[in-house]
C-alpha cells in the first residue's frame, strides 16, 4: 500500500470484491443482450409482431434507463450492498416470471421488472469498486470490469444461441438465476457496506424528476426508431418532453442546497468528453449488433447458436484490449488511446462494407475483432475519466451518470442505426415485396426476418402460385438487406470518427509524473 492513501473498508479483500462485481455485472448484462438472438423464435412461438418483439427488448432499457441515476442516489444514501442485494433479488425474480410467459405482453411486463433490478446493480458495481481500490489500483480494476461488460455484451447472444438448441425459449430467462443467486452469497460474503456518510436530505423531486425525464426521453427514442415516424405526436411529445425536463433537472439541481447530481462536474471538459465518449460507443457496440444479428440469421443462414459464436470476436476483443488499456491511458493519455480506440471503431464499419451474401467466416472473424478491440481501448480510459472526478462518497451517482449515458447511447444507437436499416432495406427491397400478398408486404418491407417470415407463411399456406412468387422475393430481399448494412455502417462509422475528435479535443493527454503522492 502507498504511504499516505487511506485503506477503505473491504480493501483486504478488494480482488474477491472485483471477482463478485464482475459475476453481478455478468448476470444484468447477459440479462439483457442473451434476448437478441432469440427474437426469431419468440415471434414463432409466442406469435408476436414486430412491435411487440421491440418492446420485449425495449421494456427493459426504458425502465432500466429511467431508474439508473435514482439507484445510484439510493445506494449513496442507503447503502450500496444493501442496493446490490436488492438489484440481484429483483432481477432473479423477473427473470424467472419472464421465463414462463404466456403472451407477448405479460413477457414486456417482466422484462420492466428485470430492468429496475439491472438498474440497481449495474450502477452499484462500478460505485463499489470505486470506493474499495485506491486510487493507484482503481484504473486497474475498472479495466476488468470494462472487460467483464464487453464479454457480457457479446457473450450474451451466445449464451442464447446455445440455449435455444436443446431447450425452449423460455430458458434463455433461467440461465441468469444461478449466477444471480451466486452473486447473492458473494455480496453477503465479501463486499462491504459503504454509502455517503454526510448525505444530507433526499432530493425526492430531484430523483423523481430524473426517473420521468430519462424514461421520457428514450420512451421517444424508442418510439422513434421502431418505425413510429420522428415527427409524429407520439414520439415528439415524450423526446421533446423528455429533453425539457432534463434540462429542468439541471437548472433545479444546479440551485439546489442538497442535489441529487452535482451537475457542476460536466464544466470539467474530461468529464463530460468521457461520457460523450461512452455514449457514442455504445451507440455503435448496440446498435451494430442490432443489425449484425439480422445479417447473420437472415442473410447468412446462421443458427441462433451460430450466431451468437459469430460475434464471440467483438467479446474477445474487448475482454483483452480492456484491462491494458487503463494502463496505456497512463502511460501515453486517455486523449490518445481512446482516440485510437475510436479509429479501429471507425475502421471496423468501413471493413463492413466487405460483407456480403457469401462471406468467408475469416473476414467477419476479422472485422468483428478490429471492432472489439476498438471498444476495448475506448470503455475502461472513459470510464476512469469519470470515476476519477467524482468524490468517492458520490461513487453511486457517478457510476450512474457513467452507465446513464452507455443506456442512453444504446438506445439511441439501436433506434436511430435500427431506423435507417429499416428505411434503407424498404427502399432497396422495393418492388420485389409486390410478390407477396398484401396482407404481408407491409410487415415484410421492416426487416430481413420479418420478409423470410412472410415468406415462410406463405409456403405453408400450399397455394403452389403463391409459394412460387414467394421464394422469388428471399434473393432480392438478402440483397437489399446487405445494401441496407452497407449504408447503416457508413452512419456508424461516421459517429466514431466524430467521437474521436472530442476525444481529441477535451480528454486530458499524457499525466506528467510528480515526485511525491499526492492521492
Amino acid at each position: 500500500m502507498r504511504p499516505g492513501v487511506e485503506t477503505s473498508p473491504g480493501y483486504s479483500r478488494r480482488w474477491w470484491v472485483l471477482a463478485t462485481m464482475t459475476v453481478c455485472l455478468l448476470v444484468v448484462i447477459m440479462g439483457n443482450t442473451i434476448l437478441n438472438v432469440a427474437i426469431p423464435t419468440l415471434q414463432r412461438e409466442l406469435g408476436a409482431t414486430q412491435g411487440e418483439l421491440q418492446w420485449a427488448v425495449d421494456s427493459y432499457i426504458l425502465v432500466f434507463a429511467g431508474l439508473l441515476f435514482s439507484w445510484g442516489v439510493i445506494g449513496d444514501r442507503i447503502g450500496r450492498r444493501r442496493v446490490l442485494l436488492i438489484g440481484l433479488g429483483v432481477f432473479a425474480v423477473g427473470s424467472v416470471l419472464a421465463a414462463f410467459s404466456d403472451s407477448p405482453l405479460e413477457l414486456i411486463a417482466w422484462r420492466a421488472v428485470m430492468g429496475a433490478g439491472g438498474a440497481a446493480v449495474q450502477p452499484t458495481t462500478l460505485a463499489v469498486i470505486t470506493n474499495v481500490f485506491p486510487p493507484h489500483e482503481r484504473g486497474r480494476a475498472i479495466g476488468v470490469w470494462a472487460g467483464t461488460a464487453g464479454i457480457a455484451i457479446a457473450g450474451g447472444p451466445l449464451a442464447g444461441g446455445a440455449v435455444l438448441e436443446h431447450f425452449w425459449w423460455g430458458a434463455v430467462f433461467l440461465v441468469g438465476v444461478p449466477v444471480a443467486v451466486l452473486g447473492l452469497v458473494a455480496v453477503f460474503a465479501v463486499v462491504p457496506e459503504s454509502r455517503d456518510p454526510s448525505p444530507g436530505r433526499l432530493d425526492v423531486p430531484g430523483v423523481l424528476l430524473s426517473i420521468v425525464a430519462l424514461a421520457g426521453l428514450v420512451y421517444g427514442i424508442i418510439r422513434g426508431g421502431s418505425g413510429e415516424g420522428w415527427t409524429t405526436p407520439g414520439v415528439l411529445v415524450p423526446l421533446l418532453g423528455g429533453l425539457i425536463l432534463l434540462a429542468l433537472f439541471v437548472w433545479l439541481q444546479r440551485r439546489s442546497a442538497h442535489p441529487a447530481l452535482d451537475v457542476s462536474l460536466f464544466r470539467d471538459p474530461a468529464f463530460s468528453a468521457a461520457a460523450g465518449a461512452l455514449g457514442l460507443n455504445f451507440f455503435a457496440l448496440l446498435g451494430a449488433t442490432f443489425y449484425l444479428v439480422f445479417y447473420l440469421q437472415g442473410v447468412l443462414g446462421y443458427s441462433p447458436l451460430e450466431s451468437g459464436a459469430a460475434l464471440i470476436p467483438v467479446a474477445l476483443g474487448m475482454a483483452v484490449m480492456a484491462p491494458p488499456s487503463s494502463g496505456l491511458a497512463d502511460r501515453f493519455g486517455a486523449k490518445a488511446v481512446c482516440a485510437t480506440g475510436f479509429a479501429l471503431i471507425a475502421l471496423s464499419f468501413l471493413g463492413v462494407q466487405l460483407l456480403g451474401l457469401t462471406t468467408p467466416l475469416w473476414l467477419l472473424v476479422g472485422v468483428l475483432a478490429v471492432q472489439g478491440i476498438g471498444m476495448g481501448a475506448v470503455m475502461a480510459p472513459a470510464t476512469e475519466s469519470i470515476m476519477s472526478v467524482v468524490p468517492r462518497d458520490k461513487a453511486g451517482a457517478g457510476a450512474a451518470v457513467n452507465n446513464s449515458v452507455r443506456q442512453v447511447g444504446g438506445a439511441l444507437g439501436v433506434a436511430i442505426l435500427g431506423s435507417i436499416l429499416t428505411a434503407s432495406y424498404a427502399a432497396h427491397l422495393g418492388a420485389a415485396a409486390d410478390r407477396l400478398p398484401p396482407e404481408a408486404r407491409e410487415e415484410a418491407a421492416q426487416s430481413i426476418v420479418a420478409t423470410l417470415e412472410a415468406v415462410r407463411r406463405v409456403q405453408a399456406d400450399g397455394d403452389p402460385e403463391a409459394v412460387a412468387a414467394a421464394a422469388e422475393v428471399v434473393g432480392p430481399a438478402r440483397e437489399a438487406f446487405v445494401s441496407a448494412m452497407h449504408v447503416t455502417a457508413i452512419g456508424t462509422a461516421a459517429a466514431s470518427i466524430v467521437a474521436a475528435g472530442v476525444v481529441l479535443i477535451w480528454l486530458p493527454g499524457r499525466r506528467r509524473e510528480v515526485s511525491s503522492v499526492t492521492e
